[in-house]
């Protein structure tokens, strides 16, 4: 977090997450949608840390709807930073896909 001001230090950013297949079992049965707040100058990887959600489960990163995941096979990009207001959706593979194994066509 030392890309921000010094007097930030009490400033927080209120997010919506939202869970997808594999995952939204992290919010509990029957909740895949919860409000969070973290300080200021937190990342997704933060996100994922909170709801102990390991990286690699992960297969698809969304940030206001507009697609944040860092390449097609590779690692996700947890390194974009929350601000106010932001809708994150996080999901695990989707059956077919890449992430199960299936060849993509």
């Amino acid at each position: 977090m030392s890309h921000i001001g010094h007097n930030s230090a009490d400033v927080t950013v209120r997010v919506e997450v939202r869970l997808f297949n594999s995952l939204s079992q992290h919010l509990g049965p029957g909740n895949n949608i919860q409000q969070m707040e973290f300080p200021a100058g937190s990342t997704i990887a933060d996100i994922l840390e909170r709801l102990r959600i390991d990286r690699k489960r992960v297969f698809y990163v969304l940030r206001n709807g507009r697609d944040v995941t860092k390449e097609l096979h590779g690692p996700i990009n947890v390194d974009v930073f929350l601000e106010e207001g932001d809708v994150i959706a996080l999901s695990g593979p989707v059956p077919y896909s890449w992430g199960y194994g299936a060849p993509i066509m």
